[in-house]
């Protein structure tokens, strides 16, 4: 099996870097030229992918539409939202009191912010997921369309044995 992982186009929330989350914002005219273009590089490489997973929030899945171009079967999957951040969905986490980004992809990090998402729970979900792709697919070429945190917890299922697992979600740090 040959897995893409992409992550969904440019929103306006990104570009006033607030978190999104579980918030079903909309690309913007910049995220719809970058679907176009990864999708136009796509067809230039060959990489002839048999089927595209993608989360079913917009961002995710009008990336997944444009890259599809109507020729290649799309599915849904809630296993791949974005992790959900609660209360500080909305807000520009830089001026938040209650934790930095890199807080919060700290796998050590402990904080009451009501309605965040565990990264446990992140990773848990995600790994099932990609369990039940490996199953399904096995002899496919799969895109995954999704998003920024979900990302971080596919790569962590991929590190999780190298010994660098509590270091796979921190922003600041690269593997």
């Amino acid at each position: 099996m040959r897995l893409l992982v992409v992550r969904h186009g440019e929103t306006d929330w990104n570009v006033e870097r607030k978190m999104q989350g579980h918030v079903d914002i909309e690309l913007n005219s910049n995220g719809i030229r970058q679907a176009n273009a990864l999708r136009d590089n796509l067809e230039k490489q060959n990489y002839n992918i048999d089927l595209i997973i993608s989360s079913p929030l917009k961002r995710a899945k009008k990336t997944a539409e444009i890259i599809s171009n109507g020729q290649i079967k799309i599915i849904y999957s809630d296993k791949i939202v974005e992790r959900g951040f609660g209360e500080l969905e909305g807000a520009k986490i830089e001026k938040s009191k209650e934790a930095t980004i890199n807080d919060l992809y700290d796998i050590n990090y402990h904080g009451s912010i009501k309605g965040l998402e565990s990264l446990s729970d992140l990773c848990e979900r995600t790994s099932e997921f990609l369990n039940e792709v490996k199953e399904k697919y096995n002899d496919k070429n799969v895109m995954i369309v999704t998003h920024g945190g979900t990302i971080r917890a596919i790569n962590a299922y991929f590190v999780r044995n190298s010994g660098k697992w509590k270091i796979a979600f921190n922003w600041s740090k690269k593997l």
